[in-house]
């Protein structure tokens, strides 16, 4: 499984999930948020980046050493 970010304007199903925070909306669909249950949604920077990131994820046995994919236990 991968791991993807896009921008969105609105929420385009009724089955999407919200989370918000400190003013930062976060949308995720019914599917994938079974396998991102008890994750964490981290902003990061660094020198040559900004992004967001998926850390601690209970449901993830592997995932690969620049963190954008997993195998699901």
């Amino acid at each position: 499984f991968q791991y993807a970010f896009t921008f969105e304007e609105q929420v385009h199903e009724e089955d999407d999930y919200v989370i918000e925070r400190d003013g930062a909306k976060v949308v995720v669909d019914s599917i994938s948020l079974s396998f991102l249950k008890g994750s964490t949604i981290d902003y990061t920077e660094e020198l040559i980046r900004a992004s967001f990131q998926i850390t601690n994820n209970p449901n993830a046995e592997n995932s690969c050493g620049c963190g954008t994919s997993f195998a699901v236990k």
